[in-house]
């Protein structure tokens, strides 16, 4: 542990063990001096946690007996919901000290758990990538739906679940899944379907019902357990899905800029991108062309609109309403 606070609540954890601890050897086990072990007891005491001093040749620090901290109580659903909030944090960069604290809290929060959520949690955050920020709510798919999921595609075992399709439709379902996606506010497992033989997509929020298969043999070995394909990469695998989903218009613009600048700019869920004669084409599709518009002016690079033509007048009424915002010229 780096930090001083850290190294003070280990001092914490050491004392409710139980017993008196000798100052040189709580120096040895902090891996400090012995006047710093002195300067964390005080801070204990600061806090208002009875540190009992013992002088002498066998003396040390103990906590008052009968001294107990109350337990850390948390429902799974908390868990997960802080263990997310760390990890989301460390990978957005709201951090401080280089990942200390982030990381000291949930080691903390890992060490009060229950071994069999615990290692859940760990497949949840070992299996899971997230991208773009969300847009909109989305329904949060149920906990028990994501831990058995992560679990699941962590030691390359099929599920059995239920999935409700957007029209409505209720079906049963085979899965290898082979990784989690959270994706502008939503949830996505990728993987093998078992009834198409194709890799599919689908929404946690849409998952009703969810449970590993039970592949244990005899001899407690895994049978039927899937390998990912080499290379399979569930991010791209789901955010060109999402760019392929058949919304109301079909976009084609011609970006006048390089194929490589445009890859750094636009995300494969906005749509494809492939070289073109004057620029690089960018094909997609839209539920509703303000949005359009509004990510083509934002990105700074002369443009010509092929298709549709609804999307050259939103273009168009958008410009008129930047001017008029903009307000009288000097």
């Amino acid at each position: 542990m780096a930090r001083p606070t850290a190294r003070v609540l280990a001092l914490l954890e050491i004392l409710q063990s139980g017993g008196t601890f000798g100052v040189a050897d709580l120096a040895r086990r902090l891996g400090v001096d012995e006047r710093t072990v002195r300067r964390y007891a005080t801070h204990l005491t600061e806090l208002g946690i009875p540190v009992e001093a013992r002088r002498g040749r066998y003396g040390g620090y103990r906590l008052a007996p009968g001294y107990k901290l109350p337990p850390l109580m948390l429902t799974d659903e908390e868990a997960v919901a802080v263990a997310l909030g760390l990890a989301a944090g460390r990978r957005a960069g709201l951090v401080t000290a280089g990942n200390a604290a982030s990381e000291s809290a949930a080691a903390k929060l890992r060490r009060v758990l229950p071994a069999s959520l615990a290692r859940r949690i760990d497949a949840l955050l070992s299996t899971m990538d997230v991208t773009g920020p969300a847009r909109q709510p989305a329904p949060p798919p149920s906990t028990e739906v994501l831990l058995v999921l992560a679990e699941a595609a962590s030691s390359k075992l099929p599920v059995s679940l239920t999935y409700t399709s957007w029209q409505g439709r209720s079906s049963e379902r085979g899965l290898d899944p082979y990784g989690l996606v959270f994706h502008s506010g939503r949830w996505y497992v990728t993987g093998r379907d078992h009834a198409s033989g194709s890799v599919r997509t689908f929404r946690l929020d849409r998952i009703g019902a969810v449970s590993a298969v039970s592949t244990a043999g005899a001899t407690g070995a895994a049978h039927g357990a899937f390998e990912i394909p080499a290379g399979f990469d569930p991010t791209s695998h789901v955010l060109t899905g999402l760019a392929s989903v058949p919304w109301a218009h079909d976009i084609s613009v011609l970006l006048h800029t390089s194929l490589a600048q445009a890859q750094r700019r636009i995300p494969p869920s906005a749509g494809t991108l492939t070289e073109a004669a004057s620029g690089v084409r960018l094909t997609a599709r839209a539920e509703r062309l303000d949005g359009a518009a509004q990510m083509l002016a934002g990105l700074g690079w002369e443009f010509t609109i092929e298709r549709p033509a609804e999307l050259r007048a939103e273009v168009r009424a958008l410009a008129a309403r930047l001017l008029t915002h903009a307000g009288p010229g000097e």
